[in-house]
């Protein structure tokens, strides 16, 4: 599925949440810090909830929670190439090195949890208000946004081709919405430029989850 609509009077306040990278633990503090309410409250991923961090397994089960959302990333990509078309290697090199480990049960559920994976959109339009939010993992690969537009699903998943034009000082808002929210490549801190929002803050390697709230 390349695109996904959710309608944001459906919950009291939404989050967005950056890349995961399997540090459930702190994603947990950072809920009860902020009171999520798992009754009223959606949380939304940028993708690459697995693979480096301590506990991918835990946050897989996350997509089985119904306050929790997310897009694809490229981790999930690489985990789903590597049981359906056995590209082991590029997934082991990159962190996924946690699923050859387990064991029975374990490895049958995380099995599963991963296949699930297939099922998640590449964009997330979230409608609030009067505001159009956009949530991918990489990149919108164009100057303007529409539901439902072809786009390359490689390049959401993938591209750093925008972000490094920013970081050069270059750039431009992407029509059609009013924010877009990617994560993919860890910066320091949040990136701010035009109405494009980086929140891969490099958790997994010992900085700060980044939760973002929109509603």
């Amino acid at each position: 599925m390349l695109y996904q609509y959710l309608n944001g009077e459906n919950w009291r306040h939404i989050y967005l949440v950056g890349d995961l990278h399997g540090c459930r633990t702190l994603l947990d503090e950072q809920l009860l810090a902020r009171q999520f309410d798992t009754e009223k409250d959606l949380l939304i991923s940028v993708g690459d909830l697995i693979d480096r961090g301590p506990d991918s397994p835990a946050c897989l089960a996350l997509l089985q929670e119904p306050w929790f959302r997310s897009v694809r990333g490229n981790h999930e990509e690489m985990a789903l190439s590597a049981l359906t078309s056995g590209l082991h290697k590029q997934w082991m090199f990159n962190g996924g090195d946690w699923f050859y480990k387990l064991k029975g049960v374990d490895m049958i559920a995380a099995k599963h949890a991963i296949n699930h994976c297939r099922t998640l959109p590449l964009i997330m339009h979230v409608q609030l208000d009067q505001r159009i939010v956009v949530v991918a993992h990489a990149d919108y690969p164009a100057n303007h946004y529409a539901f439902g537009a072809e786009v390359d699903g490689n390049e959401v998943v993938w591209s750093r081709q925008r972000i490094e034009q920013l970081q050069k000082g270059k750039g431009q808002a992407i029509s059609g919405a009013d924010a877009f929210y990617f994560g993919h490549t860890p910066v320091q801190r949040q990136l701010d430029a035009y109405n494009q929002h980086y929140i891969d803050t490099g958790a997994v390697y010992g900085n700060r989850l980044t939760l973002v709230q929109i509603q």
